[in-house]
């Protein structure tokens, strides 16, 4: 078991793409993003998926660069495997492409996730598929008809390594490890397949068997529409996650 996690350490830093494209230009950008992550267990087999997020723009603190609000419904294959399918609204606020309207964004999404534990150690994996459609934009001030369409599959792979030997339990501190791959394909995309990759460090504070607090530093490697424009992706990242289960306290799991 202990093989097979260092094993998928080590591909997590494989994949995180290198900056030895660093002759080409790439831009340094300081963000916080701060999200709120919620999934309620309504029986044995459905449940519902919520997060929130919000982003700034620039040198930590200044403007806004996006929001999202995603919903979703879940099947649950089994304990530890499910999949889930719903929508997301995204909204990005005025940038260097539309500098006085906010773009919108509709991305209907689908993923399987799955959990497995090695020891006290915790491993999820999940793949993401994503339909996006961001409105045409007419010039600075003013919107499209219409929409560009791409889709984007998304692989992210998490550690929750827990820093206390009685493991995962409220008042505790784990190490965790992050790191999520973006690829898009479809007609419109033609320099830019490989999207962005996100490697995430930070401790998490478990605050009790439903919720627990996650910061520190993530990297955003992103690589940009014309293909040799890359954005680097300092980022102080602040997360809240609940997790809810509505079933009867007597349920024994099958």
């Amino acid at each position: 078991m202990k093989k097979n996690l260092l094993g998928s350490i080590a591909l997590l830093l494989l994949v995180c793409p290198s900056n030895a494209q660093s002759n080409k230009s790439t831009e340094n950008v300081n963000q916080i993003w701060l999200g709120y992550f919620n999934q309620t267990r309504l029986n044995n087999k459905f449940g519902l998926w919520t997060d929130l997020h919000l982003r700034t723009k620039e040198n930590f603190i200044d403007n806004f660069s996006a929001s999202f609000v995603r919903l979703g419904l879940t099947y649950y294959v089994t304990d530890v495997i499910k999949i889930t399918a719903g929508y997301a609204y995204v909204s990005a606020y005025p940038a260097d492409a539309h500098k006085k309207i906010t773009q919108p964004e509709h991305r209907p999404w689908q993923q399987v996730q799955w959990h497995t534990e090695y020891g006290k150690k915790r491993m999820m994996q999940r793949f993401r598929l994503e339909e996006r459609f961001r409105r045409k934009i007419l010039n600075d001030s003013t919107l499209a008809m219409g929409s560009n369409f791409n889709f984007r599959i998304r692989y992210n792979i998490w550690f929750d390594l827990p820093l206390s030997k009685k493991g995962i339990v409220p008042n505790s501190m784990s190490l965790v490890l992050n790191d999520e791959v973006h690829i898009n394909f479809g007609k419109q995309i033609i320099n830019n397949y490989f999207d962005q990759n996100r490697l995430f460090a930070g401790l998490k504070y478990q605050v009790s068997d439903q919720s627990n607090v996650q910061f520190g530093y993530m990297n955003l490697f992103q690589q940009l529409a014309a293909g040799n424009k890359f954005r680097s992706i300092h980022t102080m990242r602040l997360f809240y996650f609940q997790n809810f289960d509505l079933r009867k306290e007597g349920y024994q799991k099958k």
